[in-house]
C-alpha cells in the first residue's frame, strides 16, 4: 500500500482538483508551509482537515494550522474592588 493510498484512500483526481470523500479538495497555499496536516497526493499536496486551505486562510489564520501559534489572551480583567480587598488582606 503506497503512501497516497494510506493519505486519502479511495481518492481520485478531476481537473477541478481531488475528489475525496464526496468533498472536492483544492492544494494548499503557502501559508500552509510548515503544517503536519499537509499530505501528498499524485504531485500534489493537500490538507487533511480541510478541502479548501486558501479560504481558512483568508480571514486571517487558519485554525487547523499546526504550525502556527495563537497569540496568548491579553491579561484577564481584574475587579479594581476585589483587587483592592485583596492587596489589603495581603494576597497576590
Amino acid at each position: 500500500m503506497s503512501k497516497e493510498t494510506r493519505s486519502f484512500p479511495g481518492a481520485s483526481m478531476t481537473p477541478e482538483g481531488m475528489l475525496y470523500n464526496g468533498a472536492l479538495f483544492q492544494p494548499v497555499t503557502e501559508q500552509c508551509d510548515g503544517c503536519s496536516r499537509i499530505r501528498d497526493f499524485e504531485d500534489a499536496r493537500y490538507c487533511s482537515s480541510y478541502p479548501r486551505p486558501a479560504a481558512k486562510w483568508s480571514m486571517g489564520t487558519c485554525n487547523f494550522s499546526t504550525h502556527t501559534r495563537v497569540a496568548a489572551a491579553a491579561q484577564a480583567k481584574v475587579n479594581p474592588l476585589k483587587a483592592s480587598k485583596r492587596a489589603a488582606k495581603g494576597g497576590r
